[in-house]
């Protein structure tokens, strides 16, 4: 299995750099790391030449600004024809054995998921292995676990640009699970054939608000909840589902406490009802600076 690693970056050089600590000397024959730099792009590059890309290839490229849009053009960047691609954040880094567990997947594996650990413990609890594919664990997936085959994710569009972090829209997530709705609504044996790796195969990284103040933390609440609202309904959840989602949020910060506060909710609750509803209230940050306040 060649896997084809894809980032999307502001050009953070710290954390990027444990990244690249986490990959130095393990790249496979056929492997192929892209960095997609939306700034800082000579730092970035001059990290990438002291880079030991082991057996593999490393390259840096750049784009406008949006993760979303990052990663396609990542793709697009790849020499390889049908690579397993995986798509690291700039602050995700891979334990000893990931990538191992990753190349020995079965060669007719074209869509699967793995766990992303932060400094709290797993971020999501995957289904557990031959669980079947639905529209309610698919939100069971984020970015950073997504293993998608190239040749599906360029059969279905790739990420939606304007949806998740740093996209110049409101919606400032979700654009995993749209990718994994869309790949069952088109290519439904795809999705009927996900594979559900086991905890022990996980990747790391930090949590949603680690180093944010409370007004940052709460404006990249609201804006993530936005997205995933949105997502809720373009792809017609029952309105009993949307409206316990939306809802719900006025409990997320008593639900996951650490890094949040109980009046963390109402903006997780606001962000969500403004995505369901497909528009801001109350003169909320959209447009350039409020992606640039969210992507920070």
């Amino acid at each position: 299995m060649e896997l084809g690693l894809v980032v999307s970056t502001l050009g953070r050089v710290e954390p990027l750099q444990r990244l690249l600590d986490s990959l130095a000397g393990r790249l496979g024959r056929g492997d192929q790391l892209v960095i997609v730099a939306q700034r800082n792009l000579a730092e970035v590059e001059a990290m990438i030449e002291r880079f030991d890309a082991g057996a593999g290839s490393a390259v840096v490229t750049s784009s406008e600004p949006g993760a979303a849009r990052g990663r396609n053009h990542g793709v697009a960047a790849l020499t390889a024809a049908d690579p397993l691609l995986v798509f690291p954040n700039d602050t995700t880094w891979f334990p000893e054995g990931t990538l191992e567990a990753l190349r020995a997947l079965p060669d007719d594996t074209r869509l699967a998921a793995m766990t992303v650990v932060d400094e709290h413990g797993p971020k999501f609890a995957l289904p557990s292995p031959g669980t079947p594919f639905d529209r309610w664990n698919a939100w069971s997936v984020i970015e950073m676990g997504l293993l998608v085959r190239r040749t599906l994710f360029d059969a279905v569009g790739g990420f939606d640009a304007d949806l998740g972090t740093g996209a110049p829209t409101p919606w400032q997530a979700g654009e995993a699970t749209d990718l994994l709705l869309r790949i069952q609504s088109r290519e439904p044996r795809a999705s009927a054939g996900i594979t559900w790796l086991p905890p022990s195969v996980a990747v790391g990284g930090i949590a949603d608000a680690h180093g944010l103040e409370r007004a940052e933390r709460r404006r990249k609440l609201r804006a993530y909840g936005r997205g995933l609202g949105l997502v809720v309904t373009r792809w017609r959840y029952p309105w009993p589902w949307r409206i316990a989602f939306v809802g719900g949020g006025l409990a997320f910060g008593l639900r996951h406490g650490g890094d949040y506060g109980a009046l963390d909710g109402w903006w997780v609750f606001l962000g969500r009802l403004e995505g369901a509803l497909g528009r801001t209230l109350g003169g909320a940050l959209g447009g350039a600076a409020g992606v640039e306040a969210v992507r920070r």
